[in-house]
């Protein structure tokens, strides 16, 4: 079935704005200018500041749920489906972990390549699948744990091409790519908590995606930013980049942007883009599926990874291709981007068919589940 315009319009914007959400990120990173009292000139290394406006992005997703009720409450008959009555605390144990785990990432982004961020964050994958065994009592089919297996060996792969890279790369200290590459690992690990979390707590009480987002986004950007101060009275040593040495000092950083507006294009197209690819994710699910927002999600790691190369912010490594490759096949096991084909060959059709299981189960957890991205 041929897409419509508006449909390419969408799977267009999510794959532009996923994109555009890393590659801002890391070219905030990039930027050197002088901070508070006539510091000396230094790289733009604020974490922290960077994940509070992330969560405003996603915080402007509850804005945007309550213009489209507003307007669909003008309409004769309203049709938009606001879900059940909740507790918003329910949000509050993943928005943590959302939040932890985006502070780390953004942490490790200093430390390494765009790419290998992107790639590195497919680990999800495996801490999902095992906790979801552990305490949901899901499980999991052949093929997920091939593709728990096939995405580890990706992973490897991965590592090992910044291993390399980083004893050429004189852009990033070896140190500094082994220390990212864990951190974002660790990262994962957390986003595998939070998406567990989502499942036993929250979208059984059939919440609105825009709107769980938005309430995820609200406490996430209090919280953290209430944290922006005690973080800038704790000294971590040579772990920092900051003049301070601190956890994050914001204030360095708003004397930075004001030395280099260039800083504040950087840091609102993270914004702006992680509201937009959160709305183009959502709607993807709804108007085409939810496989077709996994494919996407894959393809802005090549996105992200070709326009680093072109950019010049990074080396080609043949490594690092075959890593991506390894760890597309382990994505799309686990998620049954497999059946399909496997269904039109006709001795593979009746274990197509026991793997699926309960399908519409499955499509509820894929229609619901968020993909990890924010950043």
């Amino acid at each position: 079935m041929a897409w419509t315009k508006y449909q390419l319009f969408l799977a267009g914007l999510m794959l532009t704005t996923g994109s555009i959400n890393t590659l801002s990120a890391k070219w905030a990173d990039m930027f050197s200018a002088k901070g508070c009292k006539d510091s000396p000139e230094h790289t733009f290394s604020h974490p922290f500041v960077q994940a509070v406006g992330m969560f405003l992005g996603e915080l402007s997703c509850l804005v945007v749920f309550h213009m489209l009720l507003c307007h669909d409450r003008r309409r004769p008959e309203p049709k938009m489906n606001t879900g059940q009555s909740f507790n918003p605390l329910l949000f509050l144990p993943p928005a943590l972990c959302d939040m932890t785990a985006t502070s780390i990432m953004y942490v490790a982004l200093n430390m390494t390549s765009a790419s290998s961020f992107q790639m590195l964050r497919g680990a999800v994958i495996i801490f999902t699948g095992l906790l979801s065994v552990a305490f949901l009592g899901r499980r999991l089919v052949a093929s997920q744990w091939t593709g728990i297996f096939v995405t580890i060996l990706g992973l490897v792969m991965v590592g090992l091409a910044d291993f390399i890279s980083g004893n050429k790369d004189d852009s990033h200290k070896l140190s500094d790519v082994v220390t990212g590459d864990l951190l974002i690992i660790m990262a994962q690990v957390i986003a595998a908590v939070q998406m567990v979390l989502e499942e036993k707590f929250v979208y059984k009480h059939d919440v609105h995606p825009l709107r769980a987002v938005g309430t995820e986004g609200f406490f996430g950007f209090f919280i953290l930013s209430l944290l922006l101060i005690p973080f800038f009275y704790i000294p971590v040593g040579s772990f920092s980049n900051n003049p301070r040495h601190v956890l994050e000092d914001a204030l360095d950083a708003f004397c930075q942007i004001g030395h280099n507006p260039m800083i504040v294009l950087a840091l609102l197209g993270n914004t702006v883009s992680i509201a937009f690819f959160n709305f183009a994710g959502i709607s993807v699910t709804k108007e085409i599926s939810a496989t077709t927002r996994m494919v996407l999600d894959s393809l802005r790691t090549v996105v992200i990874w070709v326009v680093s190369l072109a950019l010049g912010w990074e080396q080609f490594h043949g490594l690092q291709v075959l890593g991506f490759i390894v760890l597309l096949v382990g994505a799309a096991l686990y998620n049954g981007l497999h059946r399909p084909l496997l269904a039109k060959i006709p001795c593979c059709a009746n274990m197509v068919e026991e793997e699926e299981g309960n399908p519409a189960e499955r499509a509820r957890l894929l229609d619901e589940g968020r993909v990890q991205e924010e950043t």
